[in-house]
């Protein structure tokens, strides 16, 4: 049976003076991640949130001290080692994720803009790991600028449990000793993205598809959004014209594709070709696989910023933007998760979007404790 979500933050390490720990450290998660997912964005929000909810949080919380002021939750946040809540983040969101040897992980970084603008000298961006199939972001890591993902990539992948998954990451994560890590440490297959960075390598993919016949091929066509989208992945085993083949650990194929975008309104024609190299041979896997690795963009950063309003966030004090950012990939996993659970029992199948959840949850105390996994 799977432990009750606040147990994974229990045992977190308290970063406060004793003589000063007038509220217990679990009253603080528990309160700030409730008050986010019912819609809290500001410390006092969360801190109003937590008062006109005392009775609810007196179920399973001990109040003696009452609700935390939001001086309280602004210092304990900006002070939190994010280090250490990712940590425990991690073991709960790997604990929620079921078959992993079949998922799709992807790797992609975000800037919370409005916090990167206050902090210019100190941007704050992230990178994720989303996996496909669960729904569920995994992990985060903060990098001191995007050209640090390099950096970054591999520490994110060390922390995650991935054999048998494939890893898809864009073109800055495309190095060898990334590859050989997803393949000697991780025991994972990878498809990445290729472009100028490489140029040696993209001109002997582009020159091998001018060349020679491909092995695999996979198309498929998507009407909806105002649009028409076709896309073929083509694929070739033959690595005669990459001269480096051998430095990259269990390279088996190249891939391009192809897409060809019609806008129903206008009529305009939008053509892209992109390319990639892989451990997969198969066609169909891996176009799924490369179309897959947008769900970072759709389902995670576009969510965070359009339902969360993460990218408006102006939280800049020590680790705040870090750990707010982290409790609302908490709250979208929350969310997410009861929302593939529902649909099987078709309870709330009325409210299937993010946003209408957060609104249930505002209203539903029941829903919230179910959210949390306390009854």
């Amino acid at each position: 049976m799977r432990k009750p979500f606040l147990s994974y933050f229990r045992t977190m390490k308290d970063h406060r003076i004793n003589r000063k720990k007038r509220h217990p450290l679990e009253n603080i998660i528990a309160i700030t991640i409730v008050a986010v997912i019912c819609n809290s964005d500001t410390w006092e929000d969360v801190a109003f949130f937590g008062e006109m909810k005392k009775d609810f949080f007196s179920k399973f919380l001990d109040l003696s001290n009452g609700i935390p002021s939001k001086d309280t939750f602004r210092r304990f946040f900006a002070a939190l080692d994010p280090e250490v809540f990712e940590s425990h983040f991690l073991q709960w969101a790997q604990s929620l994720a079921k078959n992993i040897d079949q998922e799709i992980v992807s790797i992609d970084g975000k800037t919370i803009r409005q916090a990167s603008r206050m902090q210019s000298d100190n941007p704050i961006h992230l990178v994720s790991a989303w996996a496909s199939h669960n729904e569920l972001i995994l992990g985060q890591l903060k990098t001191e600028e995007k050209s640090n993902e390099i950096t970054a990539i591999p520490h994110l992948l060390e922390s995650l449990f991935l054999e048998g998954a494939t890893v898809t990451i864009d073109a800055m994560g495309c190095q060898k000793s990334i590859v050989n890590q997803i393949v000697i440490e991780k025991k994972a297959d990878y498809v990445l993205a290729l472009k100028e960075n490489h140029p040696t390598l993209l001109e002997e993919v582009t020159q091998s598809f001018k060349e020679k016949p491909c092995h695999e091929f996979y198309q498929t066509l998507d009407y909806g959004h105002g649009r028409i989208e076709e896309r073929k992945c083509s694929i070739i085993n033959d690595l005669g014209f990459i001269f480096d083949k051998a430095s990259w650990t269990n390279l088996r194929s190249i891939v391009r594709i192809d897409s060809q975008r019609i806008i129903k309104k206008t009529g305009e024609i939008q053509q892209e070709t992109r390319y990639y190299i892989s451990s997969l041979t198969d066609a169909e896997k891996t176009s799924k696989a490369i179309r897959c690795h947008w769900g970072v963009e759709n389902k995670v950063h576009w969510c965070l910023d359009m339902t969360f309003g993460e990218d408006s966030s102006s939280k800049r004090a020590g680790f705040s933007s870090q750990n707010f950012s982290l409790i609302n990939k908490i709250a979208l996993n929350l969310i997410r998760k009861n929302i593939d659970k529902d649909i099987e029992s078709k309870r709330f199948k009325k409210w299937t979007s993010i946003k209408s959840r957060r609104r249930l949850a505002h209203f539903c105390d029941d829903y919230l404790l179910e959210l949390l996994n306390l009854i």
